[in-house]
């Protein structure tokens, strides 16, 4: 072992315990690992930043731009809404279609790119069901990557392998060669964190903190039916309510055209784009003062000493005195039973309210009532929907058939969606986890790092000498627990060329078939459950509020599961000898 070495396996042993205790952020940690590798010498300064403009950190930016683009144009609102009815609101239902979803998809494009396309999904079935966000995303992302064996197209580390193997004289990778061995990797994986693994899933996002970061109070509101409306004569399941709206009906009121209903902020926001519908607050929708683009929605607290408390918006006189229209009313675990302009309101009481800018302006003077915040009155643009879906579709088709390379196409498909209008770029770049990428950024130099020291090899050569040539299986199992360690601070296919070729040599000097080994370090190189270092992984790690400890708590059953599985699978379709 040379002193290089020594000195990269103690500051990955110390970035692993920042990593596991949390006392700074992960991003800073990686940050702080990546200056340190520069001044230790072990990567040079003039390679060191090359991570941040990486195949992997550009992917992930370009396909977080893509997906922004399905939530804008409302995409990503229709798949949450078809996958909450197939749920039928049952949150174990709700993670198993999720799952499935994901799976599929994964089994035959990029796992990044599945994530990518069920992230904002998942986060909005989450909001709609009343469930943390948390007990979604990391099922989602582990069922992207465990379908990563069915197909040689199902992750970029299979072709990678699929090409190192033809330089030893093999056949290359047949398409679906790995499938006895992926499909039940899949099946049991799926199988596990939705029995075993969702239980350890941590449940930090409780409902205050959704309802400051996100918006998400239920809010009491009427709606009214206009007059020609195609829904005049249907009943409530006949009119779709509760499933094209995701609102709970709870009272009609006088001759059925008015409706009394509960639901998040959005879904009353949506109900003014919504044809043969308005929302009937405490003034007329139709008054001309409230049609320009000086308009602003937002939220107002009811403090003690309030005039209002005790008082109804009609009684109040709050159109009249403040300019503004309420919306909704949100109190907090209660479900109010009465019209919105008789609801006599309490402390503590949440107005969504819309008005003109200065009357809000003028508002934040009364030491009785708080502005929470400003609402963003952005609707989803409808018109861009199919052409947002034919990008996306697009870049999928153009890195299947590899008309491009995948970090190619996410960058050419974020270009195009921000040509064609489906999002802004100021929209767009709101919605990236900047944190995320300077993560992978920082500590690709740490994969770097190992291979040019040479602490990768050394490894290798550690796992022969200590399990022996005499014991195939000790060896297939050492290859398959170093390709699994290093494929957490390294990239996937980093892991497979570093370990491949030592494998193959070693297979080939004890008279074993190459290609045994070849396929359990393909399935090996994607089995990345114990960090949040995979793309997929790291594209929840943010929004699902988790750390690295909860990915070995979740991951580390469910990689000797993917182990036993292997070890018992390869040796039979691929016999060693």
């Amino acid at each position: 072992m040379t002193l290089q070495i020594a000195l990269l396996l103690a500051i990955i042993a110390l970035a692993l315990v920042f990593f596991a205790f949390e006392w700074i952020s992960a991003d800073v940690t990686a940050l702080g690992i990546l200056l340190l590798l520069i001044l230790t010498g072990l990567v040079p300064a003039s390679r060191a930043f090359s991570g941040f403009g990486s195949d992997t950190v550009m992917l992930i930016l370009g396909l977080l731009i893509m997906t922004a683009a399905l939530q804008r144009t409302g995409v990503v609102d229709i798949a949450g809404r078809f996958i909450l009815r197939a749920a039928g609101g049952q949150p174990t239902r709700l993670v198993m279609a999720i799952m499935v979803a994901t799976a599929v998809l994964s089994a035959f494009i990029s796992n990044t790119a599945a994530t990518a396309f069920f992230l904002p999904v998942a986060m909005g079935a989450a909001a709609k069901a009343r469930i943390s966000a948390s007990s979604l995303l990391m099922p989602l992302a582990f069922s992207s990557i465990l379908t990563s064996s069915v197909s040689l197209i199902s992750t970029s580390t299979n072709i990678v392998v699929s090409n190192m193997m033809t330089r030893y004289g093999m056949p290359p990778m047949g398409m679906f060669e790995l499938a006895p061995v992926g499909l039940p990797i899949s099946v049991v994986g799926l199988l596990y964190v939705l029995l075993i693994g969702r239980k350890l899933l941590p449940q930090r996002d409780n409902q205050r903190q959704l309802t400051e970061q996100f918006g998400l109070r239920p809010y009491l509101t009427e709606i009214l039916i206009r007059p020609k409306s195609n829904l005049i004569g249907k009943t409530l399941t006949e009119s779709g309510l509760g499933q094209e709206l995701d609102l709970t009906v709870l009272q009609v009121i006088r001759d059925k055209d008015r409706f009394l209903v509960e639901g998040l902020r959005e879904e009353i926001l949506k109900i003014q784009d919504t044809a043969g519908l308005d929302i009937k607050a405490d003034i007329t929708l139709s008054d001309p003062n409230l049609e320009t683009d000086d308009i602003r929605l937002a939220e107002i607290l009811i403090m003690p000493r309030s005039q209002l408390i005790g008082r109804s918006l009609k009684g109040f006189g709050f159109r009249e005195r403040y300019g503004l229209q309420v919306l909704a009313i949100n109190r907090h675990g209660e479900t109010l039973l009465r019209k919105l302009t008789e609801v006599w309101l309490r402390m503590g009481d949440v107005l969504l309210v819309q008005g003109r800018r200065t009357n809000l302006t003028v508002l934040e003077t009364d030491s009785t009532l708080r502005v929470l915040g400003a609402v963003e009155q952005k609707r989803p643009n409808l018109r861009k929907a199919p052409l947002a879906i034919a990008i996306f579709t697009g870049v999928l088709l153009a890195t299947t058939f590899e008309v491009l390379s995948l970090p190619v196409a996410a960058l050419l498909g974020a270009l195009l969606c921000f040509l064609t209008r489906c999002i802004t770029p100021e929209d767009a770049y709101r919605e990236v986890e900047w944190k995320a990428l300077i993560l992978i950024g920082s500590l690709l130099a740490l994969g770097l790092a190992m291979d040019e020291t040479g602490t990768a090899k050394f490894l290798a050569s550690r796992v022969v000498a200590v399990v022996g040539e005499s014991n195939p299986i000790g060896l297939l199992s050492g290859f398959f627990i170093l390709t699994v360690v290093l494929t957490q601070p390294m990239s996937n296919q980093a892991a497979a060329i570093v370990i491949l070729p030592v494998a193959i040599q070693t297979a080939l000097q004890l008279g074993l078939n190459p290609r045994s080994f070849a396929m359990m370090i393909a399935v090996a190189a994607s089995c990345s459950y114990l960090t949040p270092l995979e793309p997929s992984c790291l594209m929840v790690y943010g929004p699902g509020r988790y750390r690295f400890a909860d990915f070995l708590r979740v991951g580390a059953l469910l990689t000797v599961l993917i182990f036993l599985i292997t070890i018992a699978l390869v040796p039979r379709f691929w016999p060693l000898s």
